[in-house]
């Protein structure tokens, strides 16, 4: 896959501290409920940690009780890249950002949330960098 932001192993090495690196660029997964964002109500725009391209809004974070931030909608269709994802002898979607290919987490489906996709897109804090939305002056 060709992504529009592409650095040498390296050089994400140098850019990302190890905790980043490993869940951003080595698929990871972030112990649960430790997160910086898992409950986090802040107004604002999630974006990428590792190449700051939106990905999610606040208005479509939702809580899912699962331990990582949860989301019902990226904030653009084409922010987010799914891949099928049979690892740990499971069938998943595996959610990337489309700009740079970091790993983000999974989307899951028909899990019976109240939302109004029925997805659920379960996502690492340590991949994601809040801004929050101050009030319009």
């Amino acid at each position: 896959m060709s992504y529009d932001i592409e650095k040498p192993d390296e050089q994400w090495r140098a850019e990302l501290s190890d905790a980043e690196y490993a869940v951003l660029r080595q698929a990871g997964t972030e112990p649960a409920f430790v997160g910086e964002y898992t409950d986090t109500k802040t107004t604002g725009v999630y974006s990428c940690r590792a190449c700051n391209a939106e990905l999610f809004r606040s208005d479509t974070k939702f809580e899912s009780h699962c331990g990582w931030p949860s989301f019902y909608d990226p904030k653009d269709t084409e922010a987010v890249e799914l891949i099928e994802d049979r690892s740990h002898g499971m069938r998943r979607v595996e959610v990337r950002c489309a700009k740079c290919g970091s790993h983000l987490g999974h989307v899951f489906e028909g899990e019976g949330y109240a939302t109004p996709t029925d997805q659920r897109y379960c996502i690492n804090s340590i991949s994601l960098k809040l801004t929050p939305e101050g009030p319009a002056s």
